[in-house]
């Protein structure tokens, strides 16, 4: 049944996908569809606006229209079927597979890396652990505890030579595309880290692209719903692998 009410409006024009708005909507109405934000029904959407706030190019607003009436079980079966599609894609695989193996290292001395034809003396890795992407990582890994975190979006270490050097160095990895994962996945892991683990400080490197601009958010909405402050630095890189800006973000 269609009835005249508020329902959420999206311009396209003004969307850049960043995914802002995906985090803040509690009902699931919100998906980054083919790089743009969409309704994906308008039985989903309550039309109190709580994306509103978050998009940064205004391209969010509220309306009233002919539209089918907000149904709640709908949305409990929505959220409920995407909470079982995430448990399915299990961070153990019962496989063993490589990828979800947790391992902790000591990353190599600028001696060892010298050993072969090619020297490596400036280019010596300072990952610690494995996994690293955001997905695959459990929340109770041992080598999160106490640990200073660097969250970094897949294309930060390709754009910038020095990656290891200036920005992993004594620090705990997690990387991962807020544009093509689940921004809710991402925000329930972070909360359920940040609630566990004592983490120390986080430092978040992004692309200056707008979908980069999402990862920053989702972390703090993470550490909020942990009920933690932790000190927290936004590095911003450019396309051409500079760094662009250093900011201290609030938490």
């Amino acid at each position: 049944m269609k009835v005249m009410r508020k329902i959420i409006e999206i311009d396209e024009e003004l969307c850049d996908g960043c995914g802002q708005c995906i985090p803040s909507c509690a009902e699931g109405a919100l998906q980054i569809v083919d790089g743009k934000a969409k309704l994906i029904g308008d039985r989903y959407c309550d039309g109190l606006g709580a994306c509103l706030g978050e998009c940064p190019n205004d391209a969010l607003k509220t309306i009233e229209r002919e539209a089918d009436v907000f149904d709640e079980e709908a949305v409990e079966a929505l959220l409920k079927s995407r909470e079982e599609e995430k448990k399915a894609v299990s961070p153990v695989l019962p496989c063993g597979c490589p990828s979800t193996l947790l391992q902790s290292f000591s990353p190599p001395s600028d001696q060892q890396a010298t050993v072969g034809p090619i020297s490596r003396s400036s280019v010596t890795s300072s990952l610690s652990h494995w996994p690293i992407q955001i997905n695959l990582v459990p929340p109770t890994a041992p080598f999160l505890k106490g640990a200073d975190m660097l969250v970094a979006a897949d294309c930060t270490s390709f754009a910038y030579a020095n990656f290891h050097e200036d920005f992993l160095k004594g620090k705990v990895l997690m990387v991962g595309c807020p544009k093509f994962d689940e921004v809710k996945a991402y925000v329930r892991k972070f909360a359920e880290i940040f609630s566990t683990a004592d983490i120390k400080s986080v430092t978040i490197a992004v692309m200056e692209v707008p979908c980069c601009q999402g990862l920053p958010m989702i972390v703090k909405k993470g550490m909020t719903l942990a009920g933690k402050e932790v000190p927290m630095e936004q590095v911003i890189l450019s396309t051409k692998g500079e760094v662009l800006k250093k900011k201290e973000l609030a938490a």
